[in-house]
């Protein structure tokens, strides 16, 4: 055997190797081949040609082996087979490998058959199989395995007959209008349905060919159809140039599209398949339903007319997974051998998607076994026909009900514009328009879903029967329907488990009279009252009205609730009953409504409007949420209905209710409901001192005396309102607390907590570390680093106070200030520094100023102690100064606060010092304390005014703005830029 190597046309002079190695027998010296291949290796890895193909010639028994263009890695392997064996297994692989290089539609992934074929030439499994079929076996999982693709074999066929394809275009006319009419079959069926069925895709030769015939009888016959199912499950051969004739008929003529991508090995080059601007025919468009029928036996040419119109979202694909086969796949004959090695050579890749339908097949959008399709698509395009009535009956109902009637032209543009192509059921249509009607209205009450049971009803104001205008039926509806009871603590108790109707003024009198006597007579000197509706399922709301106004003082008016109802056209607005029988219970005894899980309709209404006029507290579990003033509509004959809000239910505040459950105030279980009553009302027996003792604390604390007096009032205006009727315990009233302070200051430092043990902070004092404790103090406390161009860096997260700091001055000197003494420039990072003690804060800036003149820095008002301070950098201090020359740069982020917003903002104010970061969360103003009365709670209050040393005006508490914005994770190198900036451009100035 003679080896030669090659790169380009010309023998490569350095990478030629001829080794002559006489073969007598199957078996080749090793020791020959092993030296042969370490020769070839070393050449190949010091090839001065790079990014050129190699060219491989074998020469073995007077015959010559080409190998153009092979990849250096699949030369190797070729080696290594021929350095295993020369045997005839191994040539037959060296044969195989050639015919991949030349036609294998994946020359890239060729690489990848390295380790399979190295491991089975190591393993000797091939050389020792004598019998063909096992090899070719074996031989078929090596190369489907190493390319990971099924469609490559390996066969023994001692007897094949190679058979040319028939060349359509090259038949006679005659014969090839018998092989449409034999393999393409349009029907019309019924409702006007198409039905196309085309067993073979036929190329663009024969297209131009049949023009005028194909448009008599196929696509004229199309065109008119209203629906088309096209069948291809029986479609197994044909062109690939055919497909973008079909595609052109479903599709308009502008724009062109790109269609798919087809790339051919044996001859290198890619083809683009386009729709066509004109056609033989009229075109079916893109608005008529297309449903494509495959089967597992569709392939090639019909899988790239289902996958193309299946993602362009102009047909529904019914039936099986198809074959996924290939664009092109050919037969070879390994050598003069009887070995035939099949391999597809050429791919296509979707210009759509970027994928392929080869080998994987494509997924049906409905999956049923193929001789079902044509059933399925039927009823799928009866379904998908009904669509355009569906929606337009959908839309007459919200035109007619909805109540929301600015929201329902645009409830309508979108319903009319939505794409449904992808609807397959009824089920798929109510989930699609629903999600529209919700993103749209917003409003939950409005919904569409797919029903079984197929019943159509009209879902009225629930418990709305005619109530009897004669009294003894009206005093029996009364007796039945209220439960009235005096509990211990003098607590009362009223239970109904549904509202009654009040339809006129003289039923509403005669309601009202009788009720007092039964519920209000009994209740009026109880200590407070419990409604209990766990039971209640709802009613008329016609008689909200009647039981809230007893719950209020009759000395003024209430508006409670407004109703507008659009069927009936009108606003009604429910207010206080200006006369009332009974004795009214009155809006300052507590009010407690008792809820659960079944808890519906009007009885939500009613929990709902006691929230929101702070008439009462609200304990149990979660109402139902049901839909409420609505009304439930069949849609046709389908199993869709659709559920309207006929009337929205408009709160005191103009908020309307749309349902959803009424969360309430103290979340327990609707058994122990009664129990939590007792605790709760306690509870509120005490709020009225704390809210008090709260203003109080807030006026005599509060840094701005004006300020505090003003929110102590709108504390109080708040409780007698009801506002507080909604706290439960503690922690409910410290949060409530702390939001009511917040907003009606503007400041966002007023906090009041909950905390069972007195904190210790209250009365500690900053404990003085010993001289042990003061090394590792600062170690734990201060970052050092001396960064590039002799800038220093420190870092601390706490600002100590001032006796501390006298206390490790000497370690202090010695540790932190003496290593950035002489830096040019310094980075202060503040971005983690919550604060702590201000007083160390003069101490701290007098390092950054000259010493010859003492600098003020800010004015501090106390009051507490009603006195006002000019805080002043200190004239003598440990250690060198830093001066005021050299640059200072502080690193802030939104957790600087307190004592360190302090440093910072006098800093930036007397422009010594450029802050980068984030704004700092305006926590810069001194805080006590306090206990709130003999309770759990404490507030937290300002009790200092820091005035601007250079405008003289109180500072904010929004923050400090720094002067560069940055993300606090970026601060530090944004800072290191600017530094650099600046010291460039100053040696460029001198």
């Amino acid at each position: 055997m003679r080896l030669k190597i090659y790169g380009g046309q010309k023998p490569l002079k350095l990478l030629m190797l001829s080794q002559n190695i006489t073969n007598h027998s199957d078996n080749v010296p090793s020791y020959k081949i092993n030296h042969l291949l370490t020769q070839t290796t070393q050449l190949l890895q010091h090839c001065p040609v790079k990014g050129k193909a190699l060219a491989f010639l074998c020469m073995s028994n007077d015959k010559t082996v080409v190998m153009a263009h092979a990849p250096p890695l699949l030369l190797m392997l070729l080696l290594c087979t021929l350095s295993a064996n020369t045997s005839f297994q191994a040539a037959l692989v060296l044969e195989m490998a050639t015919i991949l290089l030349e036609n294998y539609c994946f020359p890239e992934n060729l690489v990848g058959m390295q380790e399979a074929i190295q491991q089975a030439i190591n393993s000797g499994e091939i050389l020792q199989i004598s019998d063909k079929k096992t090899l070719a076996a074996v031989l078929t999982v090596g190369i489907q395995g190493a390319l990971n693709d099924p469609r490559l074999s390996v066969s023994y066929e001692p007897n094949f007959m190679a058979v040319s394809p028939l060349v359509l275009s090259s038949l006679p006319l005659e014969q090839l209008f018998r092989l449409v009419r034999d393999s393409h079959k349009m029907d019309v069926l019924e409702n006007n349905v198409g039905y196309l069925r085309i067993d073979q895709i036929i190329g663009e030769e024969t297209q131009e060919k049949l023009g005028s015939l194909l448009r008599e009888i196929i696509w004229d016959k199309v065109a008119r159809t209203s629906s088309l199912i096209f069948d291809l499950r029986y479609s197994t051969a044909g062109e690939l140039s055919g497909v973008p004739f079909i595609i052109s008929y479903f599709s308009d003529p502008e724009p062109l599209f790109h269609i798919d991508t087809v790339y051919d090995r044996p001859s290198n080059t890619t083809r683009e398949l386009w729709t066509m601007p004109s056609l033989t025919g009229k075109r079916y468009g893109k608005k008529k339903d297309v449903i494509v029928l495959t089967s597992k036996r569709t392939v090639g040419a019909a899988e790239a007319v289902a996958y193309t119109l299946k993602n362009l979202k102009r047909a529904i694909i019914v039936g099986e997974r198809s074959a996924g086969g290939s664009v092109k796949v050919q037969k070879i004959r390994i050598d003069q051998s009887e070995f035939y090695i099949t391999v597809p050579v050429a791919r296509s890749v979707s210009a759509i998607t970027g994928q392929s339908w080869e080998v994987i097949g494509i997924s049906p959008t409905i999956n049923v076994i193929a001789k079902e399709a044509l059933a399925k698509a039927l009823s799928l395009l009866a379904v998908r026909s009904a669509i355009p009535k569906l929606v337009q009956s959908i839309s007459d109902i919200i035109g007619m009900f909805y109540a929301f009637t600015d929201r329902v032209p645009a409830l309508l543009q979108h319903l009319q514009s939505t794409d449904l192509f992808s609807v397959v059921s009824e089920e798929d249509l109510a989930v699609r328009l629903n999600q529209v009607l919700q993103t749209v209205s917003e409003d939950p009450r409005l919904i569409i879903k797919h029903m079984q049971d197929n019943a159509a009803f009209v879902e009225d104001d629930a418990g709305l029967h005619n109530v009897t205008d004669d009294m003894e039926l009206l005093r029996e509806v009364i007796d039945t329907t209220f439960k009235v009871e005096i509990l211990p603590d003098n607590t009362g108790y009223l239970r109904f488990d549904r509202f009654v109707k009040v339809d006129t003024a003289s039923t509403a009198a005669k309601i009202e009279e009788l009720m007092a006597k039964k519920v209000w007579e009994p209740l009026k000197d109880t200590k407070h009252l419990i409604i209990d509706l766990r039971y209640n399922s709802g009613g008329s709301s016609t008689s909200l009205a009647l039981i809230l106004s007893y719950l209020h003082d009759t000395t003024q008016k209430h508006h409670f609730f407004t109703i507008y109802d659009r069927i009936q056209n009108i606003t009604a607005e429910h207010n206080s009953m200006s006369q009332i029988t009974g004795p009214t219970y009155g809006s300052q005894r507590g009010v407690y409504v008792l809820t659960s899980y079944y808890t519906a309709c009007t009885g939500e209404d009613f929990a709902y409007l006691i929230q929101s006029l702070h008439r009462g507290t609200v304990i149990g579990e979660i109402t139902s949420g049901t839909v409420m003033h609505s009304k439930t509509f069949q849609i046709d004959e389908t199993d869709i209905v659709i559920t309207v809000p006929f009337i929205n239910f408009i709160d005191n505040n103009g908020e309307c209710w749309l349902g959803g459950g009424v969360v309430p105030d103290a979340i327990v279980l609707a058994d122990e409901a009664v129990n939590y009553v007792h605790d709760i009302a306690d509870f509120h027996q005490g709020l009225k001192s704390l809210i008090e003792e709260t203003g109080a604390l807030l006026e005599k604390h509060y840094a701005i005396r004006e300020v505090a007096m003003n929110v102590r009032k709108l504390l109080f205006t708040k409780w007698t309102e009801g506002l507080y009727r909604s706290v439960v315990d503690f922690e409910s009233l410290a949060s409530q607390l702390t939001v009511d302070l917040q907003e009606t200051s503007g400041d966002h430092r007023l906090h009041v907590f909950h905390y069972d043990v007195m904190p210790e902070s209250l009365y500690d004092a900053p404990k003085i570390p010993t001289a042990e404790e003061a090394e590792y103090l600062i170690n734990a406390l201060f970052k050092l680093e001396l960064l590039p161009h002799n800038v220093g860096y420190l870092r601390f997260d706490m600002m100590a106070d001032i006796e501390v700091l006298k206390a490790i001055v000497p370690q202090l000197i010695k540790l932190v200030w003496s290593k950035i003494i002489n830096t040019d420039a310094l980075i202060i990072d503040m971005r983690y520094n919550t604060g702590g003690y201000s007083t160390a804060v003069p101490l701290l800036c007098s390092y950054f100023f000259d010493s010859e003149a003492s600098q003020r820095l800010y004015i501090v008002f106390d009051r507490n102690t009603n006195t006002v301070t000019e805080v002043m950098t200190l004239p003598q201090f440990w250690g060198q100064w830093f001066g005021s020359s050299k640059d200072v740069y502080i690193l802030t982020s939104h957790l600087t606060g307190s004592a360190a917003e302090v440093f910072t903002r006098t800093m930036k104010e007397l422009n010594r010092a450029t802050i980068i970061g984030e704004p700092t969360n305006g926590g810069s103003l001194s805080s006590g304390i306090y206990q709130i009365g003999n309770s759990v709670l404490y507030a937290s209050i300002p009790n200092q005014v820091i005035l601007s040393a250079v405008t003289g005006r109180m500072w904010s508490v929004q923050g400090i703005e720094p002067h560069v914005i940055a993300q606090a994770n970026d601060a530090l190198p944004t800072a290191q830029r600017i530094i650099a900036t600046r010291l460039m451009k100053r040696q460029q100035g001198t």
